[in-house]
Order: structure tokens, then C-alpha cells, then sequence
């Protein structure tokens, strides 16, 4: 396991610019299996789980060229549909959970498509269900190895367009569906879909791509089944998750730091709700600047004088990849806050180690937390932990930067897999931190 040797209590300053979006990028990349021609993509982020899953496209023979920092070339013309099948691909696609939004790609165009139970963040139970309910819908059958804990679609004539109302509205879920759909006989219906900013990307994508595609934006999509689809360039939004855990670095550290080109319009609720904590964000063009709290932050009440509640939602309602980070902020707030996260039953498990420096939270149940803020009077204290996924992992190192002494944080892949290069991103901006394994 790799390891983080952080020297907290500093304050930082400087300008710092977001990465690509990891989840859009998961998609996009699996998209590029769509048509045999080229597809340009920009401002990939060099994170683990991107590399992932470039190196299984490489396996299955899609034809890869680095043309830049952060953009690359994708040419699908000569796929290898036998190494699906493999025992190497059964191994190397159950690392990584947006794997699955390969079957999608794959069965659209070639009429099947395979995947071993793919990998990923222990936050609880994350079911399946809706991307396989999706392609028995449209055509597929079904077939699941359970002793291999492999799942496999095949459709040998053909998909054929339906209308599905889809119990969750699953981000990746909905991702497969699109790109198996824009192949489909006649219409496809989809309601319930997700919405988030990278699913409306996946879209416009597909359409330059020749997918016709109605209803972007909206939880309710119809898609007109074409022939073939052709290749484009696409450029990836800035990484909204990373953006908020800056917001988050920057008040608990009481930091002036300005995050550059964060692309305002999809933000969405982020805004909105650090500023429920007393958090200052200044909209300066397209760049967030978020001053130095010296003064710290105070929590906001409801109307009625309710203790606040933040909580998650499918978009446009706010991200639960974010609950981690308003919960830690929440530490030395002025005030109290509820965290309910409501989407996954695991993520809130990380709190005992905020406790153990200090921290005063209740962790209700699995889903919900109390935290009662130290409005700074009691600093946070140095340990020793180990990140158990993305989210935790980036808001224990936000910990760890604002605590008083040196703390440790093992198992930090986790942390690599979803931030580029951030000990020395942080290190520009004055961290005081070393990678030492």
C-alpha cells in the first residue's frame, strides 16, 4: 500500500485547475467502441481508474495514440471480441466497476457483450439490476456464471426498441443503455434516466457521432435506433467532485485559493450547499475564489430555525460523491448539521476515524451523522489511517492537512484512483505533504 505523510495546520494559496471528470471520462472512453472510426478525446485525467480502463480497451484491440496531455486518439476498427471471454479478461475487468459500461458499447454493435462482476468502492451494495433489466428489455438475453461471477448479454438479431421506465436512475446504468439503444430497431423510451452533466456529455457526444437522441438533460430520453455511427472530437468537462473537495480544502484550511475554469453552468446544487456551511464563494468569470476564512464559517439555519440537513439526490439534486467532503468541513463549522446520505449505506463508516482526532460527530445509522462543529477552538489532531475508497480518502486528507502535527494515510491508491497527481498539485499550492511508499 502506498503512503501519505501529511504535516497539517498550514495554511495554503494559489490557483489550482481542476482535472478532467472521472465519471464522464468512464463513459466516454467506453463509447469510442461505438464506430470504427477515430475518436479524439481531450482532457482525460491521468488517475488510476482511467488508466484501467484505457488498458483493457487496449487488450480488446482498440488502437490507442497519446497525442497530448491529457488527449488521446481511439480507433475501435479491429476488435478482438475473444479476449471477452478470457480468463485475462475476466481478472483484469473485475478491478474496476465502469467496466460494465463496456457491455453497452459492445452488445449495440457487435450483439453481444461479457463482463466479470466489476470492482470498485466498498460503499455498500451497488446493484446491476437496471443495466441488465435495460438490455433484457431491448432484446438481450441474460446469462450470469455464478461460480465465475461472470455476466454475459447476447442479442444475435438484433436489439429492438422499447419504451422502459427504469426503477433506479443509475448514472452508469443509464450510460450502458444509451450506447447499446442508439443501435436498436426503431425507438427506444427511457424514463427515469439519469441526468447528471456527464450523462447529457455521453449524449451530445453520440449525436455528433450521427445518434439521434431527444430529451438531453431531462429524465426522459428517446433514442431513434441508426445503422452506424461515425467519429468526433469531444473535450470533458472539468471534475465537479474535485472542485467541491477544493472548496472543502480551502475553508478547512482557511486558505485563499482560486480553482480555475470549473465551468460554472454545470455545478449544479455544489454552490449552493458549501454555502449552507458559511462557505464564501466568489464567481470570478468562469474560476471559483474562495477567500481565507480567518474568522471560520458558521452553519445556516432553516427558516423555521431547524437544525440544517444536507443530504444526497440524483441530479439535479446534490452529489453523494460530495457528503463526505461537507461532513468533514462541517467539523470546525460554527453550528450543527445533519449529513444524510441516502444513496449508499457504507459511506458515512469512515466518521470513527474524524472521532478519533477530534471530531465531534453521532453516527446515527448507516446512512446519517450529527456533526457539531469546533468552530476552530479545537484543532483536529495528527494520526495514523487508511483510506477505504475515493471519497473518504480525499476528505481524510483534507483532515489531515487542516490537523495540528503529522499524520500518516495508508492504502492511498484509493485516493490515486479518482485525483491526479495531487501530492504535487497540493504541493504548488504550499501542502505540506510527501508520498513515501
Amino acid at each position: 500500500m502506498g503512503t501519505f505523510r501529511i504535516e497539517g495546520g498550514h495554511s495554503l494559496k494559489g490557483e489550482i485547475n481542476p482535472q478532467g471528470a472521472k465519471n464522464e471520462a468512464l463513459q466516454i472512453l467506453c463509447a469510442v467502441l461505438l464506430t470504427p472510426e477515430k475518436v479524439t478525446i481531450h482532457n482525460i485525467p491521468d488517475i488510476l481508474d482511467v488508466n484501467k480502463l484505457i488498458h483493457l480497451l487496449k487488450q480488446l484491440g482498440v488502437k490507442i495514440e497519446k497525442i497530448g496531455k491529457g488527449s488521446y486518439t481511439f480507433q475501435s476498427d479491429e476488435l478482438d471480441l475473444d479476449y471477452l471471454t478470457s480468463e485475462k479478461f475476466k481478472q483484469e475487468g473485475s478491478g474496476l466497476r465502469g467496466s460494465i459500461m463496456l457491455v453497452g458499447p459492445l452488445l449495440g454493435r457487435f450483439g453481444k457483450g461479457y463482463i466479470p462482476r466489476p470492482g470498485g468502492d466498498k460503499i455498500g451494495r451497488r446493484r446491476l439490476d437496471t443495466h441488465f433489466e435495460g438490455f433484457i428489455k431491448l432484446g438481450a438475453d441474460f446469462r450470469y456464471n455464478k461460480e465465475e461471477r461472470f455476466y454475459g448479454v447476447e442479442a444475435k438479431n438484433g436489439l429492438t426498441g422499447t419504451y422502459m421506465l427504469l426503477e433506479e436512475a443509475s448514472v452508469t446504468g443509464t450510460a450502458n443503455i444509451i450506447m447499446a439503444a442508439v443501435f436498436a430497431r426503431g425507438k427506444t423510451t427511457i424514463y427515469n434516466a439519469a441526468c447528471e452533466p456527464y450523462l447529457q456529455q455521453l449524449c451530445n457526444m453520440l449525436i455528433r457521432m450521427g445518434a439521434s437522441i431527444k430529451g438531453v438533460g431531462s429524465n426522459l430520453l428517446e433514442i431513434e435506433g441508426v445503422e452506424s455511427l461515425s467519429g468526433c472530437t469531444h473535450t470533458i468537462l472539468p471534475d465537479m467532485i474535485e472542485i467541491g473537495s477544493w472548496i472543502g480544502l480551502a475553508a478547512m484550511t482557511k486558505s485563499e485559493i482560486t480553482i480555475k475554469k470549473v465551468s460554472w453552468d454545470h455545478l449544479g446544487l455544489i454552490p449552493t450547499n458549501f454555502r449552507k456551511l458559511g462557505i464564501s464563494i466568489e464567481k470570478r468569470g468562469d474560476d471559483i475564489f474562495i477567500p481565507a476564512h480567518k474568522d471560520g464559517y458558521e452553519v445556516q439555519s432553516f427558516i423555521d430555525g431547524s437544525i440544517m440537513n444536507i443530504s444526497d439526490a440524483p441530479w439535479p439534486g446534490f452529489t453523494p460523491d460530495l457528503l463526505s467532503i461537507i461532513l468533514v468541513v462541517a467539523t470546525q463549522a460554527r453550528g450543527s448539521v445533519l449529513i444524510h446520505q441516502k444513496m449508499f449505506e457504507s459511506r458515512l463508516f469512515f466518521v470513527d476515524k474524524l472521532i478519533d482526532m477530534g471530531a465531534k460527530i453521532i453516527l446515527c445509522d448507516p446512512h446519517r451523522a450529527t456533526v457539531i462543529g469546533h468552530d476552530f477552538q479545537s484543532q483536529l489532531k495528527a494520526t495514523t489511517m487508511v483510506s477505504p475508497d475515493i471519497r473518504a480518502g480525499i476528505s481524510l486528507l483534507i483532515a489531515a492537512l487542516s490537523a495540528k502535527g503529522t499524520s500518516i494515510i495508508h492504502n492511498i491508491e484509493q485516493i490515486d484512483r479518482g485525483y491526479e497527481n495531487i501530492d504535487e498539485r497540493l504541493k504548488a499550492i504550499g501542502a505540506r505533504i510527501e508520498r513515501i511508499a
